[in-house]
């Protein structure tokens, strides 16, 4: 967050706001204590010194009352504002995290995938140092802001020279936090971005290393190891640790400029005090000052300059939370339209709920890529009863195209409108109702098989179910499990073999009593025979009025198809011809660690 206090914190978190005024009361109220119990204490130590006739308790039992009084307040106030910045603390982070999950579900799927890691990272752990800029910062910083003020005009009052002196080398503290904070600038920014890429890279490390250890190769080396390389640096285990070390230098890095820089500003406050102290010792001993005033002077001068010091002590434990922050708020409040989520640009429907045909049309519909449009100036016509299959080079948008069908893409040019109305236009959940989607990589939660078969909502009857099964050969592998649609599957399928997450997923598509089927490369990982069956099915559905559009590119799916429409784009990427089932169309790019593990299937075989 630019600012110490930054608006837009207060607008997503709306318990950061009640926390924000009671923190500005009790900052308040802990200073007027300071003040009360410093001129109690003046008064009495004073006192005792200068009237011996006075050296007893009783004779000052009000003065003692009043500063045990301002010095209970002041801990309670202490103590509560403590309870309630955790509070809010956890709070706000919850709200926040919320908000950003939120949007991050919304987010168009390209953008998503490029993302995946700053969100993991963001909402996983970032936000959790929000937690010491609320619990510690915030609150120093607003102690700084009510209580130098007030206690330099106390002793000002009282001695004109030491509040000379206050004023004088008070700016200090803050000229050294902005030197302190201009060394320091953009150090937790790099060492969030430094997180978030090393744990994508982790990531993409341990997705491939179930393969490799299956295959006993995570020791071995990279292929584009150099003859000589030591071993530590080109194996998994080596690169592992590698990543670990370089985190655990750059936390060190951090927590040694916090140290000095807390050093820095202790040495500043201890020498300014000491210069007051000094000051007030000679013109005592020459008689020039009151011993009243004098010692009142030196009670409250560690008070001017110990808020200063707790903020720059404070600082660098919230830049943490205050750089995870300013990226949460750039997910919130993209800078431009353009990178706002597909479902915040949306139109506001304007098309009443309605039964659809299925008739879909396409048309001119260009999406912006990185080097030039894919799909660039697609048209098609895409009918109830047939089959139509998408086919073009990887990476020509084809399942660009079908994202744009689903509304979860805004495009550049073009439209796609069902029986006459603009996607655009549709009520997301009314449209998506009506239509089931097999992406390239199917979605399957934790829970049970049931579960996940009812994703898109229960089957169209026990038939419709069997049916499915048999096509996709799901039926095989249920014999094979004890608890049958009961059995529990992890994140992803994790429990399943890719072929049976494929087949899972397939089942629940076909089984779904929807009018338009989109598949995205239904057949892969799938033996020519199970694809026959599976294609077959499709065909039968076609049949019987469903509109069914797949993207493909082998002989077997191309030979169902009614109708085939190539895909084509302006980026230099779509000349690569399509090679293998495994090989992502339209993603952004494959994980290193499973480029690694399928490279080292290559060749072991």
């Amino acid at each position: 967050m630019a600012r110490p206090v930054d608006p837009r914190l207060w607008r997503h978190a709306r318990s950061a706001r009640r926390y924000l005024a009671l923190s500005v009361g009790l900052s308040l109220a802990t200073t007027l204590c300071i003040v009360v119990a410093a001129l109690a204490l003046a008064r009495v130590l004073s006192g005792v010194i200068t009237d011996p006739s006075r050296r007893d308790i009783g004779s000052w039992t009000a003065e003692l009352a009043i500063f045990a009084v301002a010095v209970l307040c002041r801990v309670a106030a202490t103590w509560w504002q403590s309870r309630l910045a955790h509070r809010a603390g956890a709070q706000v982070v919850t709200e926040l995290e919320t908000a950003v999950l939120r949007t991050g579900a919304e987010l168009p799927p390209r953008e998503l995938e490029t993302r995946r890691t700053e969100l993991a990272v963001v909402i996983g752990s970032g936000l959790s140092g929000l937690r010491a800029y609320l619990a510690g910062y915030l609150p120093a910083l607003l102690l700084a802001c009510l209580a130098p003020p007030i206690v330099l005009a106390v002793i000002a009052a009282h001695d004109w020279i030491s509040g000379v002196i206050i004023v004088i080398t008070l700016p200090l503290i803050p000229i050294f936090m902005i030197l302190i904070g201009l060394l320091t600038q953009g150090r937790a920014k790099d060492t969030l971005a430094a997180t978030t890429r090393l744990s994508d890279q982790l990531l993409d490390l341990f997705a491939g290393m179930p393969t490799l250890r299956a295959l006993g190769r995570e020791t071995a080396h990279t292929t584009e190891a150099p003859a000589g390389t030591d071993d530590s640096r080109t194996t998994m285990r080596g690169r592992v640790r590698e990543l670990g070390d370089s985190l655990h230098r750059r936390t060190m890095s951090a927590l040694k400029m916090a140290f000095l820089s807390s050093m820095v500003l202790e040495m500043l406050a201890t020498l300014s005090v000491a210069l007051i102290a000094v000051s007030i010792g000679m013109r005592l001993v020459f008689g020039d000052m009151g011993l009243y005033a004098g010692v009142l002077a030196l009670i409250l001068a560690p008070e001017v300059y110990l808020p200063l010091r707790a903020v720059g002590e404070r600082f660098h434990a919230a830049q943490d939370g205050m750089a995870a922050a300013e990226q949460a708020f750039a997910i919130l409040e993209p800078a431009s339209a353009a990178e706002r989520p597909a479902t915040e640009q949306r139109s506001e429907p304007n098309v009443e709920n309605r039964e659809f045909q299925g008739r879909i049309a396409i048309r001119d519909l260009t999406v912006a890529a990185r080097d030039g449009a894919a799909p660039d100036g697609l048209s098609a016509n895409l009918e109830p009863g047939t089959v139509t299959v998408l086919t073009g080079p990887n990476g020509c948008g084809k399942s660009t195209a079908l994202q744009a069908i689903l509304g979860l893409i805004r495009p550049d040019g073009g439209e796609v409108a069902v029986d006459g109305a603009p996607v655009a236009a549709l009520r997301p959940d009314h449209w998506w109702s009506h239509l089931a989607w097999l992406p390239q990589r199917p979605v399957l939660v934790p829970g049970t098989l049931r579960a996940n078969l009812e994703l898109l909502g229960p089957p169209s009857g026990p038939d419709a179910l069997e049916a499915a099964c048999t096509a996709t050969g799901f039926d095989a592998v249920l014999d094979e499990l004890p608890d049958g649609w009961d059995t529990l599957v992890g994140a992803g399928g994790l429990g399943l073999s890719l072929g049976q997450r494929q087949r899972l997923a397939l089942t629940r598509t076909l089984a779904a009593d929807r009018r338009i089927l989109l598949l995205d490369e239904p057949t892969a990982h799938l033996d020519p025979a199970a694809e026959a069956r599976v294609l077959d099915a499709l065909v039968t559905r076609a049949r019987a009025g469903a509109t069914v559009v797949i993207v493909g590119h082998r002989p077997a799916v191309l030979s169902i198809a009614d109708r085939i429409v190539p895909v084509r784009s302006t980026s230099s990427a779509s000349a690569t011809p399509p090679a293998t089932e495994e090989a992502a169309d339209d993603e952004p790019g494959e994980p290193a660690g499973q480029r690694l593990s399928r490279q080292n299937v290559v060749s072991v075989r």
